[in-house]
């Protein structure tokens, strides 16, 4: 809102107002607002939960300090949601079809997340929202935003490419204003909504259309299937690393620094020609979001570091995992997901081989085993007898690996 009262406010050249129009610095006010909303809403928010006795019930399994952790007040998420939404509503342009989709996401997936709470803590059911009205949340989430990507006329996507190249079925040349002047051989190319970027490959571009024979007449058959599986999967990993305090909450943050370098470099025409990357227009505004989001995550673990004083529950990992899988999509550096969202991938991996295995061992055996003492993978290392912030801290250090290995995928071809 703010960013068009200061557009108003250039007009008539008050002193000023000209800085709003600047992405850096909307995104650093987005990301001290979130700071200050997190930490000081989050305070109230704790105090209300402890009255209302809003805990978490603990199953012992048999983990270290995890008995303590019981009555620790839990749906934190709510922190997060509000300190994303916010500096977001302040500082972005609200009628750009990135941020609306962002918000709908941010949104949507974080009342799934406050029904499965409020069921748990109120209703005293420890099973929460059925598994199968979740994952029909999710979909929903992800038909609206594959939908939102392929269908509207606001999503525009270029590419450079040689003047002697071919246009191909929906292509057409845009501009040759954004040439890089050093080397006038290329040029820029509407290209259509199908496609997105591999990792690691000199000719980076992949069209989901080749994946139904390079017909493009259904191609949303193919591509509003791929979102929603993005979606499930990257909110459910989320959801399978908050279990130790600060884990999913730092994770994420890192990431999310990651996904605000590759936004910027994708919506600023000069760096998308200089690092030879699909130039997205207008998605500028959701380093505005990301900023906003990382914020809040950081803020968030001024009080979910250990010792925790609050947990985010389903309302926030749910949230936070579908706001980076729609973000991802939406700047087409989803194919990037198993890489930048490698903490949450083998989370969820351990999970699946787990069970898989065991059901497999119990029908050949007749006796379950197990690949780990225990799953999720951090619990396998409490088992192991590593401290719980021990095991948060170097799982930090591997996203921020694997985060630093997403952005080098920039240039390393």
């Amino acid at each position: 809102m703010l960013y068009y009262l200061f557009d108003i406010l250039e007009k008539y050249n008050f002193p000023g107002s000209g800085l709003f129009s600047y992405i850096s610095f909307r995104s650093a006010l987005a990301l001290i607002t979130s700071l200050i909303i997190s930490i000081v809403l989050g305070k109230h928010i704790i105090n209300r939960l402890q009255k209302q006795q809003i805990g978490e019930t603990v199953r012992d399994l048999g983990l270290a300090g995890q008995i303590e952790k019981t009555g620790t007040p839990t749906m934190g998420g709510l922190i997060i949601l509000g300190a994303i939404i916010i500096p977001t509503v302040l500082f972005a342009r609200l009628g750009n079809v990135y941020v609306i989709t962002m918000l709908l996401a941010t949104v949507w997936l974080g009342l799934i997340g406050f029904v499965d709470d409020y069921i748990k803590v109120f209703k005293k059911n420890k099973e929460g929202l059925k598994g199968k009205f979740k994952v029909i949340g999710q979909i929903g989430v992800g038909l609206i935003v594959g939908s939102v990507l392929y269908f509207s006329n606001d999503v525009i996507v270029h590419k450079r490419v040689s003047n002697d190249y071919k246009l191909k079925a929906n292509e057409k040349v845009v501009s040759h204003q954004h040439t890089n002047s050093s080397n006038p051989s290329y040029k820029w190319v509407e290209t259509d909504e199908m496609t997105t970027t591999i990792p690691f490959v000199k000719d980076n571009e992949f069209n989901y259309k080749w994946l139904l024979g390079g017909d493009s007449s259904y191609g949303w058959l193919v591509f509003i299937p791929i979102v929603i599986f993005i979606v499930i999967a990257v909110s459910n990993g989320a959801n399978m690393t908050d279990g130790l305090d600060g884990l999913a909450t730092g994770t994420s943050a890192i990431i999310g620094i990651a996904l605000a370098i590759l936004a910027y470099v994708s919506s600023h025409v000069r760096f998308s020609d200089y690092l030879n990357v699909m130039y997205i227009p207008h998605a500028e505004e959701l380093v505005v979001f990301i900023s906003a989001f990382v914020g809040a995550c950081i803020g968030f673990l001024w009080f979910n570091s250990y010792p925790a004083q609050v947990f985010m529950g389903d309302t926030g990992s749910l949230a936070i995992g579908g706001i980076i899988a729609v973000f991802a999509i939406s700047i087409r550096k989803e194919l990037l997901i198993p890489v930048l969202c490698g903490v949450f991938l083998i989370e969820n991996l351990s999970v699946i081989l787990q069970v898989g295995y065991f059901k497999y061992s119990k029908r050949k055996y007749g006796v379950g085993r197990r690949i780990f003492k225990m799953a999720p993978l951090h619990h396998h290392y409490q088992k192991s007898g590593l401290h719980e912030a021990k095991i948060v801290a170097r799982f930090w250090i591997l996203a921020v690996l694997l985060a630093v290995i997403t952005i080098v995928t920039l240039k390393v071809r």
